[in-house]
């Protein structure tokens, strides 16, 4: 006789069903949306076809169109941001999961999340009024022989990729330490206990913390990479919104989103507003490409290690045999 946990009725057909249509939902809504970037910019697309990703023309009057430096600054901003803010968001989640006293967590993690609530465009007048000054007299103090690198080649204006890139990490650490923090929190507490029974300190089991949640920790980096992705307020304000490809960090620069929001509704015409949907178009593979780069990762490093001994532990085997 079948259990109760075994049987299945009209209403677990119906459960079934109706989740699976709301999974569906999702699915039809991310190809309604890419149908219909892609009919909305068809003019751009017969126009200039995949010459619009590789040319750095931006001129409406002439109606000559590239989203080379929009790409480019896009990228570039969102992996600084990245590389700026996942330390720290590391640090902070390592802290508040395992060292942060008792007493005192709950304000910083009220804290922490708070910032995440804050509106772009209030980060975008605290960067101009605060952060842009700053970063103009750090390249004001630039020895003259780094000046002369490609990487911080450029006028001392404040505006530029290195401001963007500081504000989106900034944007980005609540988001990642929430949600790592979430992650070494559900660690399970007999993984520490392991490592202090083989008499590890406690920066060893910590360590080892880390290495069990390492899936998790970085679908938190991955979800902050996609919210630098898409920002668009604040780095219109700090980037200096200027078309062109370059790797020095103190260059103005520009972005998908800033261009979108700065000339959408000032369209000249029909072909420039279908060249900033195709832009649109752009940002959106463009996430949809680094998203599965990143589900990609996640699935090699969740994957079951291989049954093959190492040769170390062979090795101390025969030593202590």
């Amino acid at each position: 006789m079948a259990t109760h946990s075994q049987r299945k009725g009209p209403s677990d057909l119906g459960f079934r069903l109706g989740t699976g249509i709301f999974a569906l939902f999702v699915l039809a809504l991310v190809a309604a949306i890419g149908l219909n970037l892609v009919w909305e910019s068809r003019q751009a697309l017969v126009k200039f076809g995949f010459r619009f990703w590789r040319t750095s023309t931006w001129d409406p009057v002439a109606g000559e169109f590239g989203a080379l430096p929009f790409i480019w600054g896009t990228l570039y901003s969102s992996l600084l941001a990245l590389l700026l803010a996942t330390p720290i968001s590391l640090g902070i989640a390592i802290f508040l999961a395992e060292l942060c006293p008792r007493w005192l967590r709950p304000l910083l993690v009220f804290l922490t999340e708070l910032l995440a609530a804050i509106p772009s465009v209030v980060y975008g007048l605290w960067a101009v009024f605060v952060l842009v000054p700053l970063v103009r007299a750090l390249e004001a103090a630039t020895p003259a022989a780094l000046r002369n690198t490609a990487l911080f080649h450029g006028p001392p204006v404040g505006v530029g990729m290195l401001s963007a890139g500081l504000i989106l990490a900034i944007m980005v650490i609540p988001y990642t330490s929430s949600v790592a923090r979430e992650i070494l929190k559900a660690v399970p507490g007999s993984q520490r206990e392991a490592a202090y029974g083989l008499g590890a300190t406690r920066f060893e089991a910590i360590q080892r913390v880390v290495h069990y949640g390492r899936v998790g920790i970085v679908g938190a980096v991955m979800l902050g990479l996609g919210r630098a992705l898409g920002e668009t307020m604040a780095v219109t304000m700090v980037i200096g919104n200027n078309a062109q490809v370059s790797l020095s960090l103190y260059a103005p620069s520009h972005t998908m989103a800033a261009v979108i929001a700065n000339e959408f509704a000032e369209a000249a015409d029909d072909l420039h507003l279908n060249a900033l949907i195709e832009i649109g178009l752009v940002l959106f593979l463009v996430t949809l490409v680094l998203n599965g780069l990143s589900r990609l990762l996640i699935w090699r490093m969740s994957r079951p290690p291989s049954r093959r001994v190492p040769a170390t532990t062979t090795a101390l085997a025969e030593v202590t045999r």
